[in-house]
């Protein structure tokens, strides 16, 4: 006679930023909750994405700001990067992250944190296969799925016979590669390729669009390739990779370039393509749970599935993979499900940060989406060597772009490729949660000197 599973009120797969929150949540909403990990509480941000990268490179700015030190009459000696001493201090930061969130959910009654890997045997039934053994069987009412993406593995002729590393394996390097070639020129690949070439290395970044980050702006990725070409970096686009071939310590990438094959050599290969769902080990089919022809989980506008009472928020329903959504996910579910509030996904601003230096910061429409849905628009720029605080800090690279609607003068979007881009980003997304007129920005006070000050300038210079 089979073993009736035990029951919870929620079974959540995965410990990623929507699910750990959620699950301790809930379980002070007094809902019995199961909530399943296989490997590292906190998902791909706390442990190989956001908070290793940053830290990284927060150590890769101090290296370029050391070798800038004569532009301000600050002479130093060499710089000399110890990689397994950075390597030291982020995991340092990503253990005590991570330690910090175990002990919230020990802490928590009604939540129960189970150590395996889940996968369906029915609508909102699991089976999970315990790290140490054995296997528990479970059902609820309600199941979440958050168990994020991995890196894409592109389908590219000898990939398969040579080394070569994804972002999580990036992390793992405790020596600077002398020539690091970059394939992929998305936020990850740009990350990570201005990072090393502040450590020490050589960086050739490959990017098979006609610009880097290809949904953006042509105008800010320009300007954000300059920049990074300016640090030494080598930036090949429409730059289609066609074959790998090579060994440890000479990986060579073949690639089509405006009808001619080229050839890009390094030590070193990083693969940064992209990313797919972290959906194998889940059995969905037992579920009837239906994906996408890329398979990620299809979810409503609530993030529920075609099944009803599984949800799937976060990098696994495909939509933009930042922490940040998957943050706002949790906040939609949890008052959807203790309180039946109705919160949906539509409508919601959703901005997002590269941390290159400086930072790339978006939020709202892009003059190329904005055009493209036909609206009348204005656009705002402004370089940032007419920003005052810039430049008496010496961070007076890159540009600020707004784009108003002409008949409303509500501002759609801004894009700040500056230093601490993401903060100056920020400003103006509060101003758009508000509603605010452009004009608001600016003819309003701003501190004197501050990066904020330069939105008076920038909505004061309309190139069209």
């Amino acid at each position: 006679m089979p073993t009736l599973p035990e029951t919870f009120d929620a079974i959540l797969l995965g410990a990623g930023q929507t699910n750990n929150p959620l699950g301790r949540t809930l379980a002070r909403g007094g809902w019995k909750v199961a909530l399943i990990e296989k490997g590292d509480v906190g998902g791909t941000c706390a442990n190989v994405g956001c908070t290793p990268t940053k830290a990284m490179i927060g150590c890769a700015r101090v290296a370029h700001q050391a070798r800038r030190g004569a532009e301000f009459g600050i002479h130093v000696g060499d710089v000399v990067v110890r990689l397994d001493e950075v390597r030291e201090r982020t995991q340092g930061i990503v253990k005590d992250f991570r330690t910090g969130s175990e002990r919230e959910l020990a802490a928590t009654n009604g939540l129960e944190l189970i150590r395996g890997e889940g996968s369906f045997t029915g609508p909102r039934a699991v089976l999970v296969k315990l790290n140490d053994g054995g296997e528990r069987r479970l059902a609820a009412r309600v199941v979440v799925i958050d168990t994020g993406g991995l890196p894409a593995r592109p389908d590219i002729p000898g990939l398969d016979s040579v080394p070569w590393l994804d972002s999580t394996g990036m992390l793992d390097l405790v020596e600077v590669p002398e020539r690091l070639t970059v394939l992929g020129g998305g936020y990850i690949g740009l990350e990570y390729a201005q990072m090393f070439q502040r450590f020490g290395g050589r960086v050739t970044v490959l990017q098979k669009d006609d610009q880097l980050m290809s949904s953006e702006d042509p105008d800010m990725a320009a300007a954000l390739a300059e920049i990074l070409r300016g640090e030494g970096i080598e930036i090949h686009l429409n730059a289609e990779a066609t074959r790998v071939s090579g060994s440890a310590g000479d990986v060579r990438v073949t690639y089509q370039t405006e009808g001619r094959e080229r050839e890009a050599a390094g030590t070193h290969l990083l693969v940064a393509v992209g990313r797919s769902p972290n959906t194998e080990a889940l059995n969905l089919a037992a579920a009837g749970v239906e994906t996408d022809d890329r398979g990620y989980i299809k979810v409503d506008e609530k993030l529920e599935t075609n099944v009803p009472g599984v949800y799937a928020p976060g990098d696994v329903n495909g939509g933009p993979a930042f922490t940040q959504v998957a943050h706002n996910d949790n906040r939609i579910l949890r008052d959807n499900l203790l309180r039946d509030a109705g919160r949906v996904t539509t409508g919601r601003l959703i901005p997002m940060v590269t941390f290159t230096d400086p930072q790339y910061g978006r939020v709202g429409l892009t003059e190329k989406q904005a055009r493209q849905e036909g609206r009348r628009i204005r656009i705002a720029r402004m370089p940032m060597n007419q920003v005052s605080r810039a430049i008496e800090i010496g961070e007076d690279r890159g540009l600020i772009k707004a784009v108003v609607d002409a008949e409303t003068d509500q501002i759609l979007g801004c894009a700040a490729l500056a230093f601490e881009g993401g903060e100056i980003m920020s400003m103006v997304q509060v101003a758009m949660m508000g509603d605010l007129p452009y004009q608001r920005l600016r003819d309003d006070m701003f501190a004197h000197p501050t990066l904020a000050r330069g939105l008076n300038g920038l909505f004061a210079s309309f190139v069209e």
